[in-house]
């Protein structure tokens, strides 16, 4: 398992890998469920690490957010707003829709058949299932994080008060 996650596209134990390795089984199918989540869900970078970021912000997971926020910054995600839980003033239309749902899905579990409906219309009824995978994965992953304290190599600040 440590080898399939070594040589995968992560490359590294950053994250709740080190937490899930005292269960093989649970780490061997959360690696890959993770792996498809973030690299294979049909959504651009942009709108994955905007889902991510909106679920770390959420469970104020200190690592998750360490580990993903110089990725979404790259990708032009309005983190610091998301940080602080504000709803960022968003140009694109797709950053609005992936905002909404997530933040729906996150506060209220559930989304609003409005949101819903246009989320399968934008981005089709597959990559909303996996939209909803990807929300779904990271919420583990921040929860694991959070329940073991776990902070990622090299995290000295913390972007979450206690």
């Amino acid at each position: 398992m440590l080898d399939d996650i070594l040589n995968g596209p992560r490359g590294n134990l950053n994250g709740p890998f080190l937490g899930w390795i005292h269960s093989p089984e649970l780490a061997r199918h959360a690696q890959k469920l993770g792996a498809f989540c973030r690299y294979h869900t049909g959504l651009p970078l942009r709108l994955s690490e905007l889902a991510i970021l909106v679920t770390a912000a959420r469970w104020r997971s200190q690592a998750e957010w360490h580990i993903h926020l110089p990725i979404a910054l790259d990708a032009g995600v309005p983190a610091e707003a998301l940080r602080l839980g504000a709803t960022p003033r968003f140009q694109d239309a797709n950053d609005r829709l992936i905002h909404a749902f997530a933040a729906e899905l996150h506060d209220g579990k559930r989304v609003s058949d409005a949101t819903y409906e246009a989320a399968v219309a934008r981005f089709g009824h597959t990559v909303v299932i996996n939209l909803v995978g990807l929300l779904g994965y990271y919420t583990l992953v921040a929860m694991t994080l959070n329940i073991f304290g776990m902070r990622t190599q090299g995290q000295t600040e913390l972007p979450f008060a206690k």
